[in-house]
């Protein structure tokens, strides 16, 4: 009997390595897709003006029919515009680390972040991992790989991701509830960006959305708390099976 399938979108400036964590621990049971996005890991630069259906044009061919579709951060947009667009290809959708219709203080802040990328790039990596990591367990090999991805970004390429990072979920907010998939929205409770207030939003604008907020995590929840996030997901995925 074949494994069903898993695609897991990675957020911006990372790349498929950051799912490596949640790889390993379910490989036994589903057949783990992770594809870099466009302008990101093996993948040539994104160029000025890039979407969010450019994002998602570049990795639909690598999703499967009825695959669960995993995006993190910008990938849980590039997910969710796949869920919209591509019904077809998505059996569930799950967003991790979600924005969702941001307000006009969390977009001030978003852009905020673009702006010392914009001034100084390797400053905003800097300030990236200190917010993603600083006071939490995540072994120091991972912080520094996690640098090392980050750090090997063409900075135009970079810039160009993250300018639909900061802006899509507002093209998205008015299309949300034709998702009609069976859907999740998780995050770490100590999240400053893709804050538990956005996974509740983005829950009540989905038809078929659990929210769930993980106690004690931030941002990067499927690295530093793999085994949580894995158990959140994979009850989703069995509780919808069997619905």
């Amino acid at each position: 009997m074949s494994k069903p399938t898993l695609v897991l979108l990675h957020g911006v400036g990372l790349d498929h390595t950051m799912w490596e964590p949640i790889a390993a621990l379910l490989a036994d049971r589903y057949t783990v897709i992770a594809p870099d996005l466009p302008g990101h890991g093996t993948c040539p630069p994104a160029s000025d003006g890039v979407t969010l259906a450019d994002l998602a044009d570049g990795v639909v061919g690598e999703i499967p029919a009825g695959s669960h579709l995993v995006g993190f951060s910008l990938g849980a947009l590039v997910a969710q515009y796949v869920a919209l667009h591509r019904p077809e290809l998505v059996a569930t959708l799950t967003s991790v680390s979600s924005v969702c219709n941001r307000t006009a203080e969390e977009r001030a802040s978003v852009l905020d972040r673009l702006h010392i990328a914009e001034d100084d790039f390797t400053a905003s990596v800097d300030a990236s991992l200190k917010r993603w990591y600083d006071g939490t367990d995540v072994a120091p090999d991972r912080v520094t790989r996690t640098k090392a991805t980050l750090l090997s970004n063409d900075v135009g390429s970079f810039l160009n991701c993250y300018r639909v990072f900061a802006t899509a979920d507002a093209d998205l907010a008015a299309d949300l509830s034709a998702i009609d998939v069976p859907a999740l929205a998780v995050t770490g409770e100590n999240d400053a960006g893709s804050t538990p207030a956005m996974t509740h939003r983005l829950a009540a604008a989905l038809p078929d959305c659990r929210a769930v907020v993980v106690p004690q995590a931030r941002h990067m929840l499927p690295v530093e708390r793999p085994e949580a996030f894995v158990d959140c997901l994979t009850t989703f995925i069995g509780e919808c099976a069997h619905a």
